[in-house]
């Protein structure tokens, strides 16, 4: 177990630089997921910590050792593949034991490891089959007790689940969360899909264009978006995002729209009235029916119903506010409306974050509103369980 730390780390092909001088801690034990689209950098870096891609420019240190010269065998991570890279000749038990044999361990040592590795994953009927005689899951299962069995410093995880179908990524995703609780090593994972990210991390590491774009906790990075990137990427639905003009109403600052005016607090200093700004609001930050009762009515307007969605517990609403901005509300029921019909609609208003049209980077966290609405929980102002600080070039 150790931690893992990248300094300046840039990594380029000829000329072209496909990441652009990361620094990142990670702390001992720490489960995280870096996570954005594709190109966007992410396996590169996982397979620099691992050593199977030269880094061009800085450090990467495992523990207190510098590994930039350190062949991969050498560096004691462990990596499981998307595609399992399993050796199809070879029993589970053999694929699972196959770096203690290379290492020269004592049989009795392998056979320990590997039985005790397949207990962990419900693996011990097919330790005598072959991989062709598996699933998909039990494949991952045992690419996953081969990396086990070795007790890495570093688990480097390559988009595992991606070739697993939706049931089966949830109950992995369960299962890949218990194994950290249980080793507690240092992990580092990577993924395209928002949901392993949240679910599955401490922080999360969001990439664009070889950028990070936000380190956080998944509440921080859900809540409080950098940026307008961040924002959109993260969540499904992604945040609604509208035009608004900073103003001033009956000596109120707030922010206007085309036709509907939102109060701020007096105290937003880093705002002036005419500053064009973009408005951002999660889905599930609006609200109808009973749940209005806890929003102020200068928080509240009419919209019109395109289209509703019902999803089980939650529906999706495409709503028009001011007969031209979408939005989409995620509400809880089932809400069944007729196109065309209006909708008294209220917003979180303690949950809008807004943005510079220009740099669409965030200019506070979370807009410092007035009152109390409805869905304010203390976990919305959670800190970092680990005071780790994450910074870009």
């Amino acid at each position: 177990m150790a931690k893992v730390e990248l300094k300046s780390v840039v990594k380029r092909f000829g000329d072209v630089r496909v990441v652009h001088g990361i620094d990142l801690e990670i702390a001992d034990n720490e489960f995280i997921v870096l996570v954005g689209p594709s190109g966007c950098g992410k396996s590169t870096i996982l397979r620099m910590v691992a050593g199977l891609e030269s880094i061009s420019d800085g450090e990467i240190y495992i523990g207190d050792r510098c590994v930039n010269e350190v062949d991969p065998k050498s560096r004691n991570v462990a990596m499981v593949f998307q595609n399992y890279a399993l050796y199809p000749h070879m029993t589970v038990h053999d694929n699972m034991g196959f770096s203690l044999d290379m290492a020269k361990r004592p049989q009795k040592e392998i056979n320990e490891k590997v039985r005790k590795a397949a207990s962990m994953l419900e693996l011990e009927p097919y330790l005598d089959r072959k991989p062709e005689a598996l699933s998909g899951g039990q494949r991952q299962r045992v690419a996953m007790g081969r990396a086990i069995v070795r007790q890495p410093d570093v688990f480097l995880f390559d988009e595992p689940l991606s070739n697993l179908d939706a049931q089966l990524r949830t109950q992995m995703r369960m299962e890949l969360k218990k194994l950290h609780m249980k080793f507690s090593t240092t992990t580092i994972y990577v993924t395209h899909d928002q949901i392993e990210a949240m679910t599955l991390a401490d922080r999360i590491v969001i990439l664009k264009d070889g950028l990070i774009q936000q380190v956080g906790t998944p509440v921080e990075v859900y809540e409080k978006p950098a940026n307008v990137f961040v924002a959109q990427f993260i969540g499904n639905p992604p945040m609604n995002i509208l035009e608004g003009t900073v103003a001033r109403d009956q000596g109120r600052l707030g922010v206007r729209t085309k036709r509907s005016f939102f109060p701020l607090q007096e105290d937003r200093k880093n705002l002036w009235e005419g500053q064009k700004v973009l408005f951002g609001l999660r889905p599930d930050a609006i609200k109808i029916g009973d749940s209005l009762n806890r929003i102020p009515p200068e928080w509240r307007c009419t919209a019109q119903v395109e289209l509703t969605e019902i999803l089980g517990g939650q529906s999706l609403l495409d709503l028009v506010v001011d007969d031209e901005i979408s939005l989409i509300a995620e509400v809880e029921g089932r809400v069944q409306m007729q196109a065309g019909s209006s909708v008294e609609v209220g917003f979180c208003f303690d949950r809008v974050v807004l943005f510079d049209p220009e740099t669409e980077e965030a200019l506070s966290s979370v807009a410092q509103l007035e009152g109390t609405a409805e869905g304010t929980t203390p976990e919305r102002d959670i800190a970092h369980k680990k005071e780790i600080e994450v910074h870009t070039n």
